[in-house]
């Protein structure tokens, strides 16, 4: 996890049309109806005199991992990501989201599918079959967990989510 907030760029569209560029950075953890909030009150200190400000648009975005952030994106769908990547970090939160494409989906896969985090498939193959069975001393040199934890993986029983070197979270895909 990094220290990039997650947060937002909403900026008032009647100005940004005549070539002024006026907004602001949002905390998008504030929620739904914060971000109005704060959306409005930019938009009522807008540099145009004749109250044109009425629309506004995301021009940029941060810490919310690989998600894509729309300009016309939901301000409601923009709270919800903000939340669900406070509580589960932007990487693997945002990997969780764009995998599922829904918050619920999402949600119940971190608390109900969620395997841990591991160096590698191999090692969670070697962590699962060890874990489950006595396995002989005799026999250990003939299992083959790589070739396993490969198996699972292209069989469709797990879910694999590599975020960085030696970083693989592992989901039951049931």
């Amino acid at each position: 996890m990094t220290d990039e907030k997650i947060s937002i760029f909403v900026a008032d569209l009647a100005a940004y049309n005549n070539g002024i560029l006026h907004g602001i950075w949002i905390d998008a953890t504030i929620g739904e109806d914060g971000i109005r909030e704060e959306i409005q009150a930019m938009l009522e200190a807008s540099p145009l005199e004749d109250g044109r400000a009425e629309e506004y648009s995301i021009h940029d975005y941060e810490g919310f991992g690989s998600l894509c952030i729309h300009e016309y994106e939901s301000i409601a769908q923009v709270a919800a990501w903000a939340h669900f990547l406070e509580e589960h970090g932007a990487a693997l939160g945002s990997a969780v989201l764009a995998y599922y494409d829904d918050i619920d989906e999402a949600q119940t896969a971190l608390e109900d599918r969620y395997c841990g985090e591991f160096e590698s498939v191999t090692e969670y193959a070697e962590n699962l079959i060890t874990d489950c069975y006595e396995i002989p001393a005799y026999l250990e040199g003939y299992i083959d967990y790589e070739k396993w934890g490969r198996d699972i993986e292209l069989g469709g029983d797990i879910i694999t989510f590599e975020l960085g070197f030696r970083e693989v979270h592992i989901f039951h895909s049931y």
